[in-house]
C-alpha cells in the first residue's frame, strides 16, 4: 500500500511546487510591470493555502537617503485600520462589554440623535453620521494633534446624511466614535485595547499607531500623488489623534499576514463573529470589511488611503488566500493590482500594464471630446475639460486625472496604469461616448 501511495504523494507535491513557482513568477512580473509604470512602490505579500508565494519589496523607502523598501518596511494603513476596530468591537461584544445594539446615547447621553444610532450602524456605515473628512482640511487640521472633544465637534452637530439604518455612506466619523466608545466601555484607550486583544494574540510586534513620531529604521517616507514619477515631494503626515480608530494603524506586510492567520484560526474572535463581520449589510459592506465575489469565490477586503500612502488587504478565507499591498506613494492602482494577483492565483486571465507613448493632438480634436459623461454602472459623472492643450478628467467622486493621447481616439491616464479610454465618435469626429477599460474590464460611458 505504501509503495502505491508514495508515488501519488510525490506527484501531488510536484504539482503544488510547480503551481507555487509559476504563480509566484507571474505575480512578481505583474508587480514589476506596475513598478515600472510608477504605479507601485512598496511591499507585497501573497500567500495561498498557508504558503507564502511572494514576499518582496519594490522602490524606495527614502529617496534622499537612498534607502529601498524592504519586507520589514512599515507603512501607514489608513482605512485598513477599520478592520482592526471592527474586530475589536466584536471581541468586546463576545466579552459582554458591549452590545451591537447599544446606542451612542448609552456612552454619550447628549449626542444628537444618539438614541437612534447603534454600534451596529457605526460598524456598517449605515449611521448617517456626517464624514468629517468631507470638510476642508483647514477646518480639521490633519497634521495637528486633536482631542476627542475637538474631533467629535467636527461632525456631531452636522445634519445626518439619512435616517440611521436606511442608507449607506462611508463615514470616518462613525469609526472614530467606535474608538471613543471603546474607551468609555472598557476604561482602556482604543490603542491599548487593540494591542491587548489583537496585536498581542496575533504576534504583531511591528505595528502601532503614532507613525508621525515613529523612531524606526524601517519607517517609510510617503510621497504625494503628483510626484510619482520622481519621488521628490514628501507628503505631510496625519496625526494619529486625528485619523484615530478610522485610520491610525501602521504595520508591515508580515504583521498583516499574522493578523490574517489569527482570523483564519479564530484566535482573536470566534467563527460566528467573523461570519457576522463578513456578511454584507449594505453596499457590499459588512463590519469593517468589503465583501465581493471574485472568480467564483467570496473575497473580503479593505483598502486605505492617506497622505503619501495607500494600502490593500484582500482575503479569500475558504482557500486561505491573503494578498497584502502596502505603498508609500498615493497610487490609485492597488485595488486593480490585488484583483489581478488573485486572478493569477486562480490561473485566470489578468491585465499587465505596458509602457505607453503620448502624442500631441490639436486642440480642435480635443475640444470634440470635452463635456460630461456618465458611467452608468457606478452612477458616476465625469467631466472632461481642456487645460493647457491636454484633456483632464474630473469625476464627481475622486481626484483630477490628466489624460494623454496614444492616437486620435485612444487615451490613457497619466497617473494610473491599466486605465485606457477610447472615444466613440460620430461622422464629424464628435464624441458620443467613452469606452473605458480598467485592468481588463470595459464599461461604456455615454456623453450627456
Amino acid at each position: 500500500m505504501l509503495k502505491r501511495i508514495l508515488p501519488l504523494l510525490c506527484a501531488v507535491l510536484a504539482v503544488q511546487t510547480l503551481y507555487a513557482q509559476t504563480t509566484a513568477q507571474k505575480i512578481d512580473t505583474l508587480l514589476y510591470a506596475y513598478h515600472d509604470q510608477h504605479q507601485f512602490s512598496g511591499t507585497a505579500l501573497v500567500a495561498v493555502h498557508g504558503q507564502i508565494l511572494v514576499d518582496k519589496a519594490y522602490g524606495p523607502a527614502n529617496v534622499n537617503e537612498h534607502t529601498p523598501n524592504t519586507t520589514s518596511s512599515q507603512y501607514q494603513l489608513a482605512s485598513v485600520t477599520k478592520t482592526f476596530t471592527s474586530t475589536l468591537i466584536l471581541k468586546l461584544v463576545e466579552l459582554h462589554q458591549l452590545s451591537l445594539d447599544d446606542h451612542i446615547s448609552k456612552f454619550y447621553p447628549a449626542y444628537p440623535h444618539g438614541d437612534s444610532i447603534t454600534i451596529r450602524q457605526l460598524l456598517s456605515h449605515t449611521s448617517g453620521i456626517f464624514n468629517y473628512t468631507r470638510l476642508d482640511k483647514d477646518l480639521w487640521h490633519p497634521e495637528q494633534p486633536a482631542t476627542e472633544e475637538k474631533m467629535i465637534a467636527l461632525f456631531k452637530d452636522k445634519p445626518l446624511d439619512f435616517s440611521p439604518g436606511t442608507d449607506w455612506n462611508y463615514s470616518n466619523s462613525g469609526y472614530s466614535m467606535l474608538g471613543y466608545i471603546v474607551h468609555k466601555a472598557t476604561g482602556m484607550p482604543w490603542e491599548a485595547a487593540v494591542r491587548k486583544y489583537i496585536f498581542k494574540p496575533a504576534g504583531m510586534q511591528h505595528s502601532g499607531f503614532d507613525f508621525a513620531h515613529l523612531q524606526s529604521s524601517n519607517r517609510t517616507i510617503g510621497y504625494v500623488a503628483d510626484s510619482l514619477n520622481d519621488y521628490t515631494k514628501i507628503s505631510p503626515l496625519v496625526d494619529s489623534s486625528v485619523s484615530f480608530s478610522a485610520g491610525a494603524v501602521y504595520s508591515t506586510t508580515g504583521d498583516l499576514y499574522r493578523f490574517h492567520q489569527a482570523l483564519q484560526q479564530n484566535r482573536i474572535i470566534s467563527a460566528p463573529s467573523i461570519a457576522l463581520a463578513t456578511t454584507p449589510v449594505k453596499n457590499h459592506y459588512g463590519f469593517g470589511w468589503e465583501i465581493d465575489s471574485l472568480f467564483g469565490h467570496k473575497a473580503v477586503m479593505h483598502s486605505g488611503g492617506i497622505f503619501g500612502f495607500r494600502s490593500q488587504l484582500l482575503r479569500v478565507p475558504e482557500d486561505d488566500i491573503c494578498i497584502i499591498l502596502l505603498s508609500n506613494t498615493e497610487t490609485p492602482a492597488l485595488n486593480g493590482i490585488a484583483k489581478s494577483i488573485l486572478a493569477a492565483c486562480y490561473q485566470q486571465p489578468y491585465y499587465i500594464p505596458t509602457k505607453k507613448i503620448a502624442i500631441k493632438l490639436s486642440e480642435d480634436i480635443l475640444k470634440k471630446y470635452t463635456g460630461m459623461y456618465k458611467i452608468t454602472v457606478h452612477s458616476l459623472l465625469v467631466e472632461l475639460k481642456l487645460e493647457n492643450g491636454q484633456l483632464v478628467a474630473y469625476p464627481d467622486k475622486g481626484p483630477r486625472s490628466p489624460m494623454s493621447a496614444a492616437d486620435n481616439t485612444h487615451f490613457f491616464l497619466d497617473n494610473e496604469a491599466g486605465f485606457d479610454i477610447e472615444f466613440v465618435t460620430d461622422n464629424n469626429g464628435n464624441a458620443t461616448a467613452m469606452r473605458i477599460t480598467r485592468n481588463g474590464e470595459t464599461q461604456v460611458a455615454p456623453k450627456q
